[in-house]
């Protein structure tokens, strides 16, 4: 089998819910962070990629038709150039870039591009269909934005609390209080706005025109520099009156999309550039529904099992902060030092765009080993209804062993 790497990455900026790329479509989004990967690789004849494997999570609006072969589309792929769409919720570019590299593994494919899109502002609202014409009664719309919706009755009630409430259970199991989940939260804006104000972020984010004028959106939206704990602290718990996840301590609702191009060690010569990581771990794992914010832990122990690598090699983890508790419960249970943690910032204060978050972690996480020179990272998210993913990255381009 030949072995799978990661050659560019880019991304659009995150915006908040019903904010600056509130107007832009998902197939939009998708279709720009394509064209930033492909700007990247200007030798690459488009025509030689493989196949395109896109994530997406809520798929119930404007982004319901194979958005993935959509975005191929409208970003000027030619159309021999075919195209699919998965869903793990907010795993789903993750599992992108997964199946894409098992797929350059197997030999079936030399380059792929993947990655994911989400407009959570844009996600209808939506109405189950009558089994027969002129239903009595009245029919209640339910949101598409996140979470459970059209629930089957026939689910244990434990499995369908809501996500907030599940963190809220896992707070209570591991003991972690709110100062530390705030703490952690103002954390995630100070660390995003250094890495945007250094210029890390220059080279992953590609900008997105949101006007007929030329206004465009450059940079994250969420992110709040001036976050104190003490700030943080006036905030109400939004899930139990006695709780202690706010709308500070847990990711937004947000609009984004990202890519990630993974080719073959052959591949080099057609995409034009040397590759920046290879994939050399990787795991899905599940448990109890209510547990999924804690179902990052086996994921990544799993993937770094299956490549080889102890825990105490690993320099650089990205980890979706979907919650603050559920990070905090994480890398506890690895025991790893928080200080080699979303070092860029994290979902807190970037965003959380569902189908999104996967290639956003992956292609920060080949960029941080690239400017560190260290070889081994860890990319790992939670997934609602219970399941976890990880990908082990081994940094390429020279640096630290």
């Amino acid at each position: 089998m030949t072995e799978s790497y990661v050659y560019a990455a880019a991304r659009t900026p995150f915006g908040r819910y019903a904010g600056a790329l509130a107007e832009v479509r998902p197939d939009d989004l998708a279709a720009r962070a394509i064209g930033g990967v492909l700007a990247k690789t200007p030798a690459l004849d488009p025509a030689d990629i493989g196949d395109v494997v896109w994530g997406n999570a809520n798929g119930a609006g404007e982004d319901n038709r194979n958005l993935g072969r959509m975005a191929a589309l409208l970003a000027g792929l030619p159309t021999s150039v075919p195209a699919t769409t998965v869903n793990r919720l907010c795993g789903s570019s993750l599992d992108a870039a997964i199946i894409a590299s098992r797929a350059i593994e197997s030999g079936d494919v030399d380059i792929v591009l993947c990655g994911g899109a989400e407009s959570m502002s844009r996600a209808p609202w939506v109405l189950p269909k009558p089994a027969r014409g002129f239903p009595t009664g009245d029919v209640t719309a339910v949101s598409t934005t996140l979470g459970w919706r059209l629930v089957n009755e026939r689910m244990p009630k434990e499995w369908t609390v809501s996500l907030g409430e599940a963190n809220e259970q896992l707070a209570d199991r591991f003991g972690i209080p709110r100062e530390r989940q705030d703490a952690f939260a103002v954390r995630s804006h100070t660390l995003a706005d250094q890495a945007w104000n250094a210029g890390f972020y220059d080279d992953l984010v590609v900008p997105v025109e949101t006007g007929a004028d030329g206004t465009a959106v450059h940079r994250d939206e969420g992110i709040r520099p001036g976050s104190t704990v003490e700030k943080l602290a006036g905030l109400k718990p939004a899930f139990r009156p006695d709780g202690v996840i706010t709308a500070g301590n847990a990711s937004p609702l947000n609009d984004g999309a990202s890519a990630v191009l993974l080719g073959s060690a052959d591949a080099a010569t057609r995409i034009g550039t040397t590759p920046l990581a290879r994939i050399a771990g990787r795991a899905a794992t599940a448990l109890d529904p209510q547990m999924f914010g804690f179902a990052p832990v086996e994921a990544a122990d799993r993937a770094l099992r299956n490549a080889g690598v102890p825990w105490a090699d690993v320099a650089a983890v990205e980890l979706n902060e979907a919650f603050a508790v559920q990070s905090l419960a994480c890398m506890d249970a690895w025991g790893v030092d928080p200080d080699i943690v979303n070092t860029k910032g994290g979902a807190i204060a970037i965003g959380h765009p569902l189908g999104a978050s996967g290639g956003r972690i992956l292609g920060t996480l080949a960029h941080r080993l690239r400017e560190s020179g260290d070889r081994w990272g860890v990319a790992a998210l939670c997934i609602g209804v219970g399941q976890g993913l990880a990908v082990v990255l081994e940094n390429v381009t020279g640096g630290r062993g």
